[in-house]
């Protein structure tokens, strides 16, 4: 009697236990929007409010596609890069600039998933699944960069509808959201007591000591959040995933968007997904929802970074966040929408994963290609043109 009695109140001690892990995911969060609030503010007194100046060799697009690549294939957090940009825009930089910016973080982050791939190169059949579960993610992102650059570069797409979206949403009269940032009565003393602190550093130095500060906080938070989430909700969130595979793309988009908030990482939704398809557990066609669902997901850092602005550029720092989440929302529609495109990321992910399972070398050769080769062409087309 007393063992069952021991065994009923086992699984309510550890989730009362719990109390502390959530504690901390808090504490986190409340770390990474003053960070980012300490990035807009270091970057305005870095760049003495010439933000724009500053970044002028990245007013061409494919300059601030290659920016966002990069940073995000060697930081390998596309939540860190554009919780940067977000801080970056409340400091001065022009959307405009930003928003190649945020697209080339959503290719950078694919890197992720090759490498969670790399961990099945033994067995071929196992590696021919898992690569191109992996490198489906890659064409969907290349297909979507290719597709969106070019509208926004004619037309201001993107940039357009989100300032019409921002300024909706925090407005402009009286009772604007601006005036009940709440969020920056909050991070003030953090933020001060940093301020005070990189202000004995001679001019242009002390802002920019704030914004390194502001990106190892950044980093810190949304790391160690992700690793926090991953303890407390990848049960939940592998509950998600099996229930939806099986009830169609629809549900599949929803839960890989649905698993990536709870643990604030789409790196974790791939873990969880590469492997899967590697083992023969799902095929390609199931898990390829999940990705784009986890593209959605992810939006949400930028969202909640870009609470932590406020006054006359808490629209601009809105706006970009709603870029991310417009250009992923926007990209699932278009290509996972229409019948002669949705099926373009899975025949070029079978057809270089039967490749790489041959000649292992490719799964090399693309990686270079994508993240080193691919960025040096743009910055050379850029030269020529």
């Amino acid at each position: 009697m007393n063992s069952n009695a021991e065994a009923l109140h086992a699984p309510l001690a550890v989730s009362g236990n719990r109390w502390p892990q959530w504690l901390a995911v808090l504490g986190l969060i409340y770390v990474l929007i003053c960070a980012v609030s300490m990035i807009g503010s270091g970057f305005k007194a870095a760049t003495g409010g010439q933000a724009q100046e500053l970044f002028s060799f990245a007013s061409n697009p494919y300059i601030g596609l290659v920016i966002g690549i990069v940073a995000t294939a060697l930081i390998q957090s596309s939540s860190t890069v554009t919780s940067l940009i977000v801080g970056m825009v409340a400091g001065g930089l022009p959307v405009g600039i930003a928003i190649p910016m945020i697209m080339g973080s959503n290719v950078g982050t694919t890197v992720t998933n090759t490498l969670v791939s790399l961990g099945h190169v033994r067995d071929k059949s196992e590696f021919r699944r898992a690569f191109s579960a992996a490198t489906v993610h890659d064409f969907f992102n290349l297909i979507a960069v290719a597709i969106f650059l070019p509208l926004e570069i004619m037309f201001g797409l993107l940039e357009r509808v989100s300032a019409w979206l921002a300024t909706l949403l925090v407005g402009a009269d009286s009772y604007s959201m601006s005036d009940m940032n709440f969020m920056k009565a909050l991070t003030k003393p953090f933020v001060n007591l940093v301020d005070g602190a990189t202000g004995m550093l001679p001019g242009a130095m002390a802002g920019l000591a704030m914004v390194v500060i502001g990106l190892v906080l950044i980093f810190v938070a949304i790391t160690y959040t992700g690793k926090l989430l991953k303890v407390l909700m990848v049960g939940k969130a592998k509950e998600v995933l099996h229930s939806a595979i099986g009830r169609g793309p629809v549900a599949g988009i929803a839960s890989g968007a649905l698993v990536t908030t709870f643990v604030q990482s789409s790196s974790t939704t791939t873990s969880l997904m590469v492997p899967l398809a590697g083992s023969g557990t799902f095929t390609l066609k199931q898990i390829y929802p999940f990705m784009l669902g986890a593209n959605i997901g992810t939006t949400v850092t930028a969202l909640l970074a870009a609470t932590a602005v406020g006054g006359a550029v808490a629209s601009s720092a809105l706006q970009i966040a709603l870029v991310h989440l417009m250009f992923n929302v926007f990209a699932v529609m278009v290509i996972f929408g229409l019948p002669f495109l949705r099926d373009l990321p899975l025949q070029g992910a079978e057809w270089l994963a039967d490749i790489a399972a041959e000649k292992k070398i490719f799964a090399a050769i693309w990686m270079l290609g994508v993240f080193i080769v691919l960025p040096l062409l743009l910055i050379a087309a850029s030269m020529v043109f």
